[in-house]
């Protein structure tokens, strides 16, 4: 899926290989979601358990990692995360996305958002802010965050958030 930005930082060299899509992500663009992610779960002030799973769920699927992998990310992004003093660090990486894969992620981060089943103004300006660092305009976010929410209504993915935080 983030095949487009592993070329980027290959240096404008041509790779010995091509690219497999069972490559692992580049490391940087990992931690940067991983810490936008933790950053979104925290933004109300309760870092809830169920939130905590929506990120190890969000980075098993955009990364394709193994659940215990997506955690040691977590906790490697909760300690960056707690250390920054902006998103900048987070946002330069995401910032390199497709377009296409800026808007998944936007879902993966409106899903932690409405992990506990609450919208809080801080964490709606932290998208926001997200999205105008990454260049993700307001129309895209706001249609990933019905998507969202229609999965959760429709008992999708994510749709056990919502009953656990009920």
């Amino acid at each position: 899926m983030f095949e487009a930005i592993k070329s980027l930082f290959s240096g404008g060299k041509e790779p010995e290989a091509p690219p497999s899509d069972d490559a692992p992500a580049d490391p940087e663009l990992q931690r940067g979601v991983a810490g936008l992610l933790v950053e979104a779960a925290r933004a109300d002030g309760d870092y809830a358990p169920v939130e905590i799973a929506r990120v190890d769920a969000a980075l098993q699927a955009l990364f394709d990692v193994t659940e215990t992998a997506a955690a040691d990310l977590r906790a490697q992004a909760e300690d960056a995360q707690a250390r920054a003093n902006d998103l900048y660090g987070f946002t330069r990486e995401a910032k390199a996305l497709a377009p296409a894969d800026k808007i998944q992620f936007i879902e993966r981060l409106w899903d932690v958002v409405l992990a506990d089943g609450a919208r809080d103004a801080y964490e709606d300006a932290l998208v926001r802010r997200v999205c105008g660092l990454i260049h993700v305009d307001d129309q895209d976010s706001g249609a990933a965050r019905r998507r969202v929410t229609e999965r959760r209504s429709l008992g999708g993915p994510g749709a056990e958030a919502n009953a656990d935080a009920g």
